[in-house]
């Protein structure tokens, strides 16, 4: 995955972890564990990143 597809998928990420939120403020929301599934995914392609930046320095 390169750098820029990273920063994609964190921003799309973000995006629906926001609208996860208003979900589960508004009693809509069902899946509750997926809002936890996507704070982790943010975090795992962050880690990725810091390990390829860190690999070609």
């Amino acid at each position: 995955m390169s750098p820029d597809q990273m920063d994609d998928a964190i921003v799309n990420l973000k995006k629906e972890r926001f609208n996860l939120r208003f979900q589960r403020a508004t009693g809509q929301l069902e899946n509750t564990a997926r809002l936890r599934e996507a704070r982790r995914d943010i975090a795992r392609i962050k880690t990725i990143a810091a390990q390829q930046r860190a690999k070609t320095k």
